[in-house]
């Protein structure tokens, strides 16, 4: 038995399931009951050992920062600790051998290692090179709504299907150049992964994603272009990335790279068609995006919670005592919604960041800060300027509680968006009008 599993054994308590139905349907407000406890609680998944779970803001910042914490359970001094996201992995169906692309990802590795690999992909994702970006995603959101009508029925339309999900999968392939014959292979496998797939679906996904990331190494490696994956296998760069890795690294940003913004955008479209007082307000001042879709990241972002942490020694969070090698998972979702980090946490407030700088921990802090975090950005306010420019008249075509919602415990997410296009939706590109959206800078 693990020490964590001792810890819950001398407590007496149960764990919380973490999979537990309101937990997964509402973490926002499931979480907040058991933030208001003083100390942390403990929380479990089949098939996982148990973890610590953090939700106060003030404790979930201190854990991503402080080096007495790593996300890399491997780098516990002198004891043998389970690696968390590993037993998840393989408790949703992971194949046996595939474990090796996760110890060598960028997630989960600290240190010079991940310092290493995080610097050999920055500056792709740095704020110049995704300003650079920005035309070309403005292009294919502009090419996805000139097609929405097409799949409309009755004037409904799945916004998640037909614009939220096409255009982030379109912008990270283009970045690693996937054939576009390919793409929507990739797009499926990805959403699999990301939507709660378990058994053998997501072992087939998974699977068939490293392989698809071997092909697409080796096609780069044949006829090197000007894309992120070609510079990787650049000479200067190859002698210090291994297969696995570069795997890891390609699957990794395909997953994480396009499914959170898939999700921004599709949260933050129900959160702002919910709250048309802050619709209006984003159509009479255009540069409230930028500190829109910071807001939107707080207040429904997709990310429920971040990868575990492990102490490193024997340490307290708050007052809960932490021994060294026991799992802390941090709540970003409990985070955000603290009302000791953020003025009345519950209500969206888009000009909240305007006025003040609450670091909200919808990109994760520290180190392991999101890496695609501006460019996550970028393509939802280029999105949500677009879709509302472009069709004003935008309206769910369902009552919002009737939103069906996913059953991954790490996303929040939902199963589609229908939306009513309304009888005025735009054809031509957006005007850019002081009554329109901005997608800012």
């Amino acid at each position: 038995m693990t020490t964590q599993g001792q810890a819950a054994t001398e407590t007496g308590d149960e764990p919380l399931d973490l999979a537990g139905q309101e937990l997964v349907s509402d973490p926002f407000t499931s979480y907040a009951h058991i933030r208001e406890r003083e100390q942390m609680t403990r929380g479990c998944v089949r098939g996982v050992d148990p973890m610590w779970v953090a939700t106060r803001h003030d404790d979930i910042r201190t854990i991503m920062s402080d080096p007495g914490f790593t996300i890399d359970a491997a780098a516990v001094p002198g004891a043998s600790v389970a690696h968390r996201t590993e037993q998840t992995w393989q408790a949703r169906g992971m194949y046996s051998g595939h474990e090796k692309y996760l110890r060598a990802g960028i997630f989960d590795s600290d240190g010079s290692d991940h310092r290493r690999l995080r610097g050999l992909v920055a500056a792709a994702f740095s704020p110049r090179r995704v300003g650079a970006l920005r035309p070309r995603i403005e292009a294919i959101a502009a090419d996805l709504l000139d097609q929405l009508p097409d799949h409309a029925e009755n004037g409904v339309v799945d916004l998640i299907e037909h614009f939220a999900r096409p255009l982030p999968i379109t912008v990270i392939c283009e970045l690693i150049a996937v054939p576009e014959a390919d793409r929507d292979r990739w797009r499926d496998r990805s959403a699999a992964l990301a939507a709660g797939a378990c058994g053998e679906e997501l072992g087939n996904a998974l699977a068939g994603m490293v392989a698809d990331a071997h092909v697409l190494i080796e096609l780069h490696t044949a006829a090197p272009g000007g894309d992120l994956i070609s510079e990787l296998l650049a000479p200067h760069h190859r002698d210090r990335l291994s297969t696995d890795e570069l795997v890891s690294l390609i699957t990794n940003l395909v997953v994480a790279g396009h499914i959170t913004t898939v999700n921004l955008i599709a949260n933050g479209t129900e959160a702002l068609l919910t709250h048309p007082d802050q619709l209006a307000l984003l159509r009479e001042d255009p540069t409230l995006m930028p500190h829109a879709v910071d807001e939107l990241m707080r207040y429904c972002g997709p990310v429920v919670r971040a990868l575990p942490r492990y102490a490193t020694r024997d340490t307290t969070v708050g007052a809960t005592p932490v021994r060294a090698g026991e799992a802390v998972l941090p709540i970003v979702s409990a985070a955000n919604r603290d009302p000791a980090a953020f003025t009345d946490p519950d209500r969206l407030d888009l000009g909240r960041t305007r006025r003040s700088r609450e670091p909200h921990l919808g990109f994760g802090y520290g180190a392991h800060r999101c890496l695609g975090a501006h460019l996550a950005q970028e393509e939802a306010a280029v999105a949500l300027a677009a879709l509302f420019n472009r069709v004003p008249d935008l309206q769910l075509a369902v009552d919002p509680g009737s939103l069906q919602r996913g059953t991954n415990p790490l996303n929040w997410h939902m199963k589609d968006l229908p939306v009513r296009l309304g009888p005025r939706n735009r054809t031509g590109p957006a005007s850019g009008r002081r009554s329109g959206v901005a997608a800012g800078s």
